[in-house]
């Protein structure tokens, strides 16, 4: 503990730390034809489609680690809602939620409860104004194996006929990227917006795990199916991905050679609506992350089970939608000798471009560097990573 809080110290004014094979899925069908929900407004209700992701970062056994997913500045815009917390943002924790959205379809306007549960998880931001527990977050919480965190929207009006007039905080922000599509506006008290958004962090275990073994290949296991698995990798703008599916529990996935022919983005894309999301969904969420996803680094990214989603993150729509739909894609972040050695290079250079292409991944990767601060370069190597890294956005008044 003692360890942990003396990083925090040297880092607490930190702004930022924050191949293809051919592609088979169990319905080939899907991806031609589920383009558009134009057509396809079922007349007995609303439909909810939702997406979203869980980042965690792979340690030197495979499984996740804590690292302090919420460090940096927002990326958000100002009139998005924010959690108060004790930690100040340096919460320890192995997953963050990012950009879950509901997107809702219907032939009329109509007015829903809608209600998520986070088990061993707290959320952190959200859109429109909506009830959460807990007010305030405190560091202790996700270490409770029974906590649950909660976010709750009274009286959701599904306006499929309004006017889309959405707030606008006239800066460049990927959190726009997710109204591209053809859902209802949605309205809870004044507040408008193409969908219900919320983020946050937690402390579950993610279902895959991944290790770095011999010749550079990573070896990946599921408790159960591996299913769909992205490999990619960018070093220094050469980029390369693999797809894999499988039926098995364990797979080992090849080295990667930069310049692969292929999209990782398309193959994404496919993924995505091969899983229910309809085109244009699956376009605005690969528009909204694709300046993380395809950061320098390597990583994977995997189709978390359906039954994965409904346990952690239990949703609850009243009265009950005609169908729902929920898509979330596994992040994996793999720190890889490559990766190492780069920061390594860059610290011994005291390259501050070099550091900063490893973003909010600097923490865990500087605790593989530096695990402890006992020496005079290791406090020094962290002070640099600190000085280093990028401004912070302007401020939310």
């Amino acid at each position: 503990m003692r360890r942990v809080n003396r990083l925090a110290i040297v880092l607490c004014a930190a702004v930022v730390l924050g191949g293809s094979a051919s592609l088979r899925t169990s319905d080939p069908r899907s991806a031609a034809t589920r383009s558009s929900p134009r057509g396809a407004i079922d007349p007995n209700g609303v439909i909810a489609h939702e997406w979203g992701t869980f980042t965690s970062v792979a340690g030197p056994e495979g499984s996740a680690v804590e690292w302090i997913p919420q460090q940096g500045p927002s990326d958000l815009p100002c009139f998005v809602n924010r959690a108060r917390t004790e930690a100040k943002y340096w919460l320890r924790a192995m997953v963050r939620m990012e950009t879950p959205v509901l997107y809702f379809y219907s032939p009329q306007d109509a007015t829903l409860d809608v209600r998520v549960r986070f088990r061993r998880g707290v959320m952190t931001e959200w859109y429109p104004r909506a009830e959460v527990t807990p007010a305030e977050i405190k560091s202790e919480m996700l270490a409770k194996p029974s906590f649950t965190g909660e976010i709750s929207w009274k009286q959701v009006k599904v306006l499929p006929r309004a006017a889309e007039d959405f707030p606008d905080d006239s800066t460049r922000n990927h959190y726009y990227a997710a109204r591209a599509t053809d859902a209802a506006p949605v309205q809870v008290g004044t507040e408008r917006e193409k969908f219900l958004f919320y983020r946050g962090v937690a402390n579950f275990t993610p279902p895959l795990e991944a290790t770095i073994v011999e010749g550079g290949r990573v070896s990946v296991r599921a408790p159960e199916s591996l299913g769909d698995v992205v490999l990619f990798q960018n070093r220094g703008g050469l980029t390369a991905h693999h797809v894999l599916h499988s039926t098995a529990s364990h797979a080992v996935m090849p080295v990667l050679t930069p310049g692969t022919r292929g999209s990782v983005a398309t193959d994404l894309e496919n993924l995505l609506v091969t899983h229910g999301l309809y085109r244009r969904e699956a376009q605005a969420m690969i528009d909204t992350w694709r300046d993380s996803w395809f950061e320098e680094g390597s990583r994977l990214f995997y189709i978390v089970p359906r039954r994965v989603i409904d346990n952690v993150l239990p949703l609850d729509i009243t009265p009950a939608a005609a169908s729902v739909a929920r898509v979330f894609v596994g992040r994996l972040e793999l720190l890889t000798s490559e990766t190492i050695d780069d920061v390594k290079a860059s610290l011994a250079k005291r390259d501050r471009v070099g550091i900063q292409r490893h973003r909010r991944f600097l923490d865990p990767i500087m605790m593989r560097i530096h695990p402890t601060m006992k020496t005079d370069a290791a406090r020094s190597d962290w002070m640099f990573v600190y000085q280093s890294v990028t401004p912070p956005l302007r401020a939310c008044r």
